[in-house]
């Protein structure tokens, strides 16, 4: 069991450490900054039951009151969820004043990362990763969620970059920092909203066991970094590529108009598109974060 009096594992989670068994990471930015409520509390909700019905225990991350929490009780997701936006949206940078002053905080991509790792969980679910923005090369804007896949040995299941980025230069990132890409039936990087982005992944798996081996390769040789597993939206729920890459346009384009910046970019965008969409892109990401559960539950359960 982890030693360390700033993180602690909800019974369930100790349980399954204890126990050997599967355990699959998820984030909190989707519950406080990622949709209203209830319906950010139900779909949290939701991705534990299909973490459970696929032979996994999921362990939601947050900071409540300066402790990083590796599980959640359905009060506390309630708790975040009703909260929202005024719950800190917790990267790498903010989790040691979070800590110190005994705030809350809903963990992103790296934090969570963060959190899985000290508790031993190398298996993590979630939408789609951070990455490098539009205009990076004069904003130098990039999430610090690839640095944290260059650095932390946990493998993140997600919908590929958020269609919001500029994917080229976030799949040259990844490429640069040497982390793993594997698409999961697929060979190139889904776009989040959509299956295909016609960038090329340098891996492609059919099967949750192999990626499974992989993990565990990487481990054993004492590789210092984590992994990518993109796993495509589900052809229902997949949006027409035009329909959101011309919300998207107009989103970004509103953001400049109003000097949106920094860690508030990405919920202004998303939230953005959701109105210019009619919320279907709402619909959409939650069935893609279900689909990522799954496959993350299946990877777990076959470490």
């Amino acid at each position: 069991m982890i030693r360390n009096r700033f993180v602690t594992l909800s019974p369930e989670v100790e349980d399954a450490k204890r126990e050997w068994k599967p355990i699959v990471a998820m984030e909190s930015t989707i519950i406080s900054h990622g949709m209203p409520y209830p319906q950010n509390v139900e779909t949290a909700l939701n991705c534990e039951r299909i973490c459970r019905e696929n032979g996994a225990v999921p362990a939601t991350c947050a900071v409540i009151k300066g402790q990083i929490c590796v599980g959640l009780t359905e009060e506390q997701i309630d708790y975040l969820g009703r909260e929202g936006q005024k719950v800190t949206k917790a990267s790498r940078r903010d989790l040691p004043m979070l800590i110190a002053k005994g705030m809350d905080g809903a963990t992103t991509v790296a934090a969570t990362m963060i959190a899985a790792a000290a508790a031993g969980i190398r298996v993590f679910a979630t939408g789609g990763i951070g990455g490098v923005h539009r205009g990076a090369e004069t904003t130098m804007d990039i999430s610090a969620d690839l640095e944290e896949l260059a650095e932390t040995p946990v493998c993140v299941v997600c919908a590929g970059a958020k269609s919001i980025l500029d994917l080229n230069l976030t799949m040259e990132y990844l490429e640069t920092k040497g982390v793993p890409v594997i698409g999961y039936g697929t060979d190139e990087l889904p776009a989040f909203y959509t299956r295909k982005s016609g960038i090329k992944v340098p891996w492609r798996s059919d099967d949750p066991r192999e990626i499974a081996d992989a993990i565990a390769a990487s481990r054993e040789i004492g590789y210092p970094g984590g992994m990518l597993v993109v796993n495509p939206i589900p052809e229902a729920y997949s949006m027409d590529a035009d329909v959101i890459n011309k919300a998207i346009d107009d989103a970004i384009e509103e953001a400049k108009k109003q000097g949106i910046k920094g860690k508030e970019t990405t919920p202004f965008l998303l939230a953005k598109i959701k109105d210019i969409t009619g919320g279907s892109s709402l619909a959409a990401n939650i069935q893609l974060v279900y689909n990522n559960v799954r496959l993350a539950a299946r990877i777990a359960a076959n470490l």
